[in-house]
């Protein structure tokens, strides 16, 4: 039976909040219902139990996937704000039914003899949930769960919007915007009052703060952007890691970082600072070395500097990798057309994973800017029906999403519905950095993992489904592709049609190899701040973060700002932002499995596809790692990366 894609309501504001509300009302009242059916007649087969919870669990996702989608990406804030309510209604019922007794006994008393592996995984799984979520503890203590996990939903959602709406501006005469690209300047005219307006958004703060001449303008810029969601986030933060705290000791754990590590590849929460401080210790003779390199480029403008910060720090990696390394990012970004570069991230992961893209015309998105794909096999006989579909939602906006993600629309079970994912930038509508194109490859790397896993029985495993600090691996490692002088050429076009010289990329690559070592220190620095803020819990959040930035971090601390405000991911991985360096191990392992003078090798790819990404959650991230490898995943192609 085909199965079709979720249709999306009217652009208009009316119309996608009342879509928005009678999906939760009947996403939630459905899940109820099976619920109830389950808790008071039980089906006598096991595996008819779990599909019956399977179930609820899908429509609660369903419900789930659009309210997160349409808070963060939605143009009108009626919408957004009843995608936010819908969002608090999905926790009060998963807190419900988390600690829901009866529920539990129901399926604790479910004999797995006759279950075979997916179905008893799920069982594990579950009950492993319900036993976090606290349904074990007495009445007092879930009394309190439910009200804390109430407000660590609304605590969450403060945050996210105290970040998202804070966008600040700075005012700059023209002639001080000296050194940025011409389209740049093209596309800010100055205002009536004759100052162009510049602001934190990542379009406007990147090339500021990379190419503009004058110091002032970007040290001015670059506080108003560390500076985002200040003073009004501080105390959500500081709430947040309280509720955290007392959650995580109302169900046993001695610390929230304990129990967030439970259920990751780290294992333990006493893990992490251990492996951030291996991290750090790798990196830091790479990142003496290079930091030496700026610095001395840098005191030829500022002879008495004793160091650099990152107000300057952006400009002054430019100018060594221009005047050093021969490498002209003004150049290089006239190869890299916005158009061309979606284009050619189609016809690049389309041809590594056998895979096919078909416009949607009708596909009635949230916005004018959203383009649509059906995705199927390549291969014509095996083309069939689609295999998802996905929305690219890749331009900035009031009220959007300020980073770079994918988040899920529909979670695909096979046999039950098609997976749909949403990429969701901040690009400009122009020429392209070319780190914006290995970030624009990497949240694909996303979305084709959220496609691929998307045809699994269950849908407690499906998409990007295993365990959180692996989730970044399968994308850092399709940020390879991103740097191929061969792959580059085929989309990477200048204004003329010529393509990017292959000499060109070499040097680009060995541009970005410098400062790689102080950059994974910056990492360790924020990882760190992810940590401890979590298990200290600090009254002085600033104070913390400049002793932590002290201890790990290459560059000094500017003052009055507050970085830790608009830390985002302070939210959603909360003591976890060790997660992008431990899934980089990883990532640097499998590609290790490629080779380099034929990344499109088809048996690597498809192995690769089918062993790693399809599989979703189905079996645990390093049995899927070694399933590919053919070895467990070791450290060593992280730290020769990180060595050269």
């Amino acid at each position: 039976m085909t199965q079709l894609p979720l249709a999306l309501p009217a652009a208009d504001a009316e119309t996608s909040e009342e879509w928005v509300r009678n999906r939760a009302r009947d996403g939630l009242a459905a899940a109820r219902e099976l619920v109830e059916r389950l808790r008071e007649n039980p089906p006598a087969q096991p595996l008819e139990a779990l599909r019956l919870w399977d179930e609820a669990t899908l429509r609660i996702s369903d419900v789930a996937a659009v309210a997160e989608l349409f808070s963060n990406v939605h143009p009108a804030e009626a919408v957004r704000t009843s995608a936010e309510e819908a969002e608090q209604e999905v926790a009060r019922l998963r807190t419900e039914l988390g600690l829901d007794r009866r529920l539990y006994d129901v399926l604790a008393a479910l004999d797995p003899a006759d279950l075979d592996a997916a179905a008893t995984r799920l069982l594990e799984k579950t009950l492993r949930d319900f036993r976090r979520a606290g349904v074990d503890r007495d009445d007092e203590a879930r009394e309190r769960i439910a009200a804390l996990n109430e407000r660590l939903t609304e605590v969450g959602q403060e945050f996210s919007k105290a970040i998202r709406d804070d966008v600040r501006t700075i005012r700059v005469a023209p002639e001080r915007l000296a050194g940025l690209p011409q389209d740049w300047l093209d596309a800010h005219p100055a205002g009536d009052d004759g100052l162009v307006t510049v602001t934190t958004d990542y379009p406007d703060a990147i090339p500021v703060r990379t190419f503009c001449h004058d110091a002032d303008v970007r040290r001015e810029l670059t506080r108003a952007f560390l500076n985002r969601g200040w003073p009004a986030t501080e105390p959500l933060l500081r709430e947040l890691f309280d509720l955290r705290h007392e959650r995580a000791q109302l169900v046993g754990y001695e610390t929230w970082a304990d129990f967030d590590a439970a259920v990751k590849m780290i294992g333990a929460g006493a893990a992490i600072p251990d492996f951030v401080d291996r991290i750090a210790e790798a990196a830091e003779g790479p990142a003496r070395r290079d930091l030496a390199v700026l610095l001395e480029r840098y005191r030829r403008d500022v002879p008495a500097a004793e160091g650099i910060d990152t107000a300057d720090l952006a400009y002054y990696e430019e100018l060594v990798r221009r005047e050093q390394l021969d490498v002209d990012a003004q150049q290089v970004r006239t190869f890299f057309d916005f158009g061309k570069v979606r284009q050619g991230l189609l016809d690049v992961t389309g041809r590594l994973f056998g895979l096919r893209y078909e416009p949607v015309a009708d596909a009635g998105a949230w916005h004018a800017d959203v383009t649509t794909y059906d995705v199927f096999w390549a291969d014509a006989a095996d083309a069939g029906d689609p295999l998802g579909r996905i929305h690219l939602d890749l331009h900035p906006r009031e009220g959007k999403y300020k980073h770079a993600a994918q988040f899920t629309l529909v979670d695909g079970v096979a046999g039950r519905q098609l997976p749909e994912g949403v990429l969701v930038c901040n690009f400009s509508r122009g020429l392209m950095e070319h780190d914006q194109v290995v970030t624009l490859f990497h949240e694909f790397g996303h979305l084709v993992h959220h496609v691929l896993a998307g045809r699994v029985e269950w849908a407690r495993f499906s998409g990007v489904a295993t365990e959180w600090d692996f989730v970044e691996a399968p994308s850092q490692m399709l940020e390879e592709w991103a740097w191929d002088p061969d792959v580059l050429r085929s989309f990477a076009t200048d204004a003329d049609g010529v393509a990017i010289p292959a000499d060109l990329v070499e040097r680009m690559r060995r541009a970005d190899d410098f400062g790689k070592g102080y950059h994974a220190r910056t990492q360790m620095f924020y990882a760190a701040m992810s940590y401890w803020f979590h298990t200290d819990r600090p009254a002085d959040l600033t104070a913390a973060m400049r002793e932590l930035q002290a201890r790990y971090s290459m560059f000094a601390w500017i003052e009055g700002t507050h970085m830790f405000a608009s830390f985002g991911h302070l939210g959603g991985y909360s003591s976890g932002y060790y997660t992008y360096a431990w899934s980089q191990v990883i990532a640097k392992d499998l590609f290790s499995a490629f080779d380099a003078d034929d990344l499109f090798d088809a048996d690597v790819a498809a192995r690769y596809r089918d062993r790693v990404l399809a599989p979703g959650g189905t079996r645990d991230a390093a049995d899927l790692v070694a399933d590919f490898l053919g070895r467990p995943y070791t450290f060593d192609a992280y730290a020769e990366w990180l060595a050269r």
